[in-house]
């Protein structure tokens, strides 16, 4: 019963990912047919961006109120009826209009999901449940591009997506009782002794800005959903209009920075057994570096790839480690309340930090996209680097008070 219902989480995730990686790569086609400038990606971007945070924060509201798995269910179907008014779309103003359920949508379903695993699973399906959010969002633009080269039409991407959208939905409308019964048999093991007590959640009233730590932690969150957003929104435009790539070949290649996540975060799942989660991020953060480096560098167009390649294989470990760190760093008492507060301003970095750099680069070029990136990930690095110093401090203090 756990097994099965696990599953379809992994599938709502993928479900979540697919939507992601979409605007981004459909751009460079849906700008000439809506005849936009290249920065209103990054304003309908925003928009989504802005309906996932409200949604995030709303969503443990929704959970009192109609569970996780009505939650998920309901999101679902809100990012399907987005989705298709996408492909319908006869002009800007529809897309706005369709943007913003498909942002409350992927809130909602983000923040229950990460949550309800959690309590009731065991720490390495974070990564393994990230892994399956990559799969969607590397199918997304391969979908994309195949519709673009053999049909000509962003519109039946977003078409087929929709109506997988749809089918998921129906999966998880049959299994809705699974959700109930899952955390009653967890509860019931856990009053039993058989697995570790579920959190109490009268401990989670706290102000986690007031936590040591916590300030510099959000700040890597926030630069970390800045350099993927950035990466998979503005990636295909910067190789059509700096590298003279097609937009077909351009999707493609976005792709694989996708898909260098979702190989990761697999990989990282079974690494965690051994490795810790503060040296994952650190050496993810170096490998990503050092991709984004290689747009910069004067190499053969051909590196591009590899960058992009690198730099998802380097993202891949940190969000998951960061989340299953934050009961280590920051108490399993105040845990839940600060993940709250990540998620908020991890989705808050996604909703600013792309648009400025479409704003700038419609200004001046979009050649500037690897700069940007590249500083993002520096601040991200100098951030989580502050926190492990204040971690090692506040250990050493513990030791010598025992002492």
């Amino acid at each position: 019963m756990a097994t099965l219902l696990l599953i379809m989480i992994y599938l709502a995730f993928i479900s979540l990912g697919i939507p992601d990686s979409l605007l981004g790569v459909a751009w460079p086609v849906m700008q000439s047919d809506f005849g936009q400038p290249l920065e209103t990606a990054g304003f309908l971007y925003m928009i989504i961006a802005a309906g996932t945070i409200l949604s995030s924060l709303a969503s443990g509201w929704l959970n009192d109120r109609m569970g996780t798995g009505k939650v998920t269910l309901i999101s679902v179907i809100l990012t399907a009826a987005a989705l298709l008014g996408f492909s319908y779309a006869p002009s800007l103003y529809w897309l706005i209009i369709c943007a913003v359920p498909l942002g409350l949508g992927a809130g909602a379903i983000d923040a229950a999901l990460n949550n309800y695993v959690a309590l009731h699973y065991k720490s390495h399906h974070m990564s393994w449940l990230h892994c399956f959010w990559g799969v969607g969002a590397s199918i997304g633009p391969i979908m994309i591009s195949y519709f673009i080269a053999n049909k000509g039409s962003w519109r039946d991407g977003y078409f087929t997506i929709a109506f997988l959208q749809l089918g998921l939905a129906c999966l998880l409308l049959l299994t809705l009782p699974l959700w109930s019964k899952v955390s009653r048999k967890k509860q019931m093991e856990a009053e039993a002794g058989r697995i570790e007590p579920l959190p109490d959640e009268r401990a989670y009233g706290v102000k986690p800005l007031k936590i040591k730590g916590v300030k510099f932690a959000l700040l890597s969150f926030f630069f970390y959903c800045g350099v993927e957003s950035t990466l998979g929104l503005w990636g295909s435009s910067y190789l059509v209009g700096s590298k003279g790539i097609s937009a077909a070949v351009a999707a493609q290649w976005v792709s694989f920075f996708y898909g260098g996540i979702t190989l990761g975060r697999l990989i990282t799942g079974f690494i965690t057994f051994k490795v810790s989660n503060e040296k994952l991020i650190r050496s993810g953060q170096i490998t990503a570096i050092i991709g984004i480096a290689l747009f910069i560098l004067p190499l053969p167009v051909d590196m591009s790839l590899a960058g992009f390649i690198l730099a998802g294989l380097g993202l891949a470990p940190i969000y998951p480690c960061m989340i299953h760190e934050t009961p280590i760093r920051f108490g399993k008492k105040h845990s839940q309340s600060i993940i709250g507060y990540q998620m908020a301003v991890a989705y808050t970095g996604t909703t600013f930090l792309p648009p400025l750099l479409g704003v700038l680069a419609s200004h001046t070029s979009i050649g500037i996209f690897p700069y940007f990136a590249l500083a993002y990930m520096i601040a991200m690095l100098l951030g989580s680097e502050k926190v492990n110093r204040m971690m090692r401090i506040r250990h050493k203090i513990s030791i010598e008070k025992e002492l």
